[in-house]
């Protein structure tokens, strides 16, 4: 066997990483970064009589902006900070398209700027369309007001400026979903577990039917530990939106807590699919398991996927020796099968 002693406690180090899904990303290198993309068709052409929207959300801190899309398909995001985010695309009548981005050193160039084009075409979801309530769509204009500035207010990284107005917004409309959704995302990305449980609820309880809250409920209670209590909620993020990464990332990391290995390497895998550069990190619970396997080819895949698309993780360091040492292990092994002496050289 592989000896386990420093890389089981790497192993513990990201499977806690994972499970929790959205660590804080380092400040590396300069200290803002413009994000510069391009939103096409599929076949390379840009949308016409239709203008897309654009949303920046942070996966890993309190953040939110959003910007159109030009006759050209261009929009940029300036002055951003180091970290993973959420992108969505959002084009009137086609649909929704969700990309997780990684801003940082290791993607811009010499000026701290990053460029990607997206591909859009008409099997992105459209399931973000819902009916929505009467209740919701009778929430007053000033509710509404304050829920836009707090999302001003995020767009500047002013999150106790930001919870005020939420605050405000649910105090004048109890039914806002939305907003009790977006101050449960502030408490659970603050780590504030518990608080960010209650407003999921609370959304949940406004808005049956909503997908955001429910999903956000059942990573908050799998970064609680609670495994037993997140996995029916889970199950059902899965079934109401089968084309979401988080959703199966979630109840992969949900099968692994249980000891269910099969189910989770199945939907983390699924998770992977959807979107590789995901902040959930779905690799790195893939490589816990197949360490638990002993299928060191396969973690040696997942170390080296992680890296390929995290560069800039605090977690990089570690896992890359890591990745060394499984290398050398395969190595090893595969010269004692041939029946030869193992080269002795660093």
């Amino acid at each position: 066997m592989l000896k386990t002693t420093k890389s089981s406690q790497i192993c513990v180090l990201i499977i806690l990483a994972a499970c929790v899904a959205f660590s804080n990303a380092n400040g590396l290198g300069k200290d803002h970064y413009e994000f510069r993309g391009k939103v096409l068709q599929s076949n390379g052409k840009p949308f016409r009589d239709v203008i897309p929207v654009i949303f920046l959300q942070g996966a890993t801190m309190p953040f939110t902006t959003h910007t159109l899309a030009g006759p050209d398909g261009k929009f940029k995001f300036k002055k951003l900070i180091p970290a993973m985010y959420t992108l969505i695309i959002a084009v009137p009548r086609w649909g929704k398209m969700h990309q997780t981005i990684e801003v940082g050193p290791s993607f811009a160039d010499s000026k701290g700027r990053i460029e990607e084009t997206f591909y859009f075409d008409s099997n992105h979801s459209t399931k973000d369309a819902q009916t929505v309530s009467v209740r919701q769509l009778a929430i007053p204009k000033k509710a509404r007001q304050e829920y836009q500035k707090a999302e001003d207010r995020l767009g500047k990284h002013d999150v106790p400026g930001a919870v005020e107005h939420l605050k405000k917004a649910v105090d004048r409309a109890p039914q806002f979903s939305a907003a009790w959704n977006l101050l449960g995302t502030i408490a659970y990305q603050s780590e504030d577990y518990r608080q960010a449980e209650q407003y999921f609820r609370e959304a949940l309880k406004q808005a049956p039917d909503s997908y955001s809250p429910l999903v956000n409920l059942g990573g908050t209670l799998l970064s609680q530990g609670r495994a037993k209590d997140a996995l029916p909620i889970n199950l059902r993020a899965v079934i109401a939106r089968p084309d979401d990464p988080l959703a199966h990332s979630q109840l992969g990391q949900n099968h692994f807590m249980l000891g269910q290995l099969e189910k989770a390497e199945r939907h983390l895998n699924q998770s992977k699919a959807l979107d590789p550069r995901h902040f959930s990190y779905p690799q790195l619970v893939l490589a816990e398991i197949f360490r638990l396997k002993q299928d060191y080819a396969a973690l040696v895949g997942e170390l080296e996927d992680f890296l390929e698309y995290h560069p800039d993780s605090e977690l990089a360091p570690e896992l890359a020796e890591l990745l060394k040492q499984t290398r050398a292990y395969l190595k090893k092994r595969a010269l004692q099968r041939k029946g030869q002496r193992p080269d002795q050289s660093p």
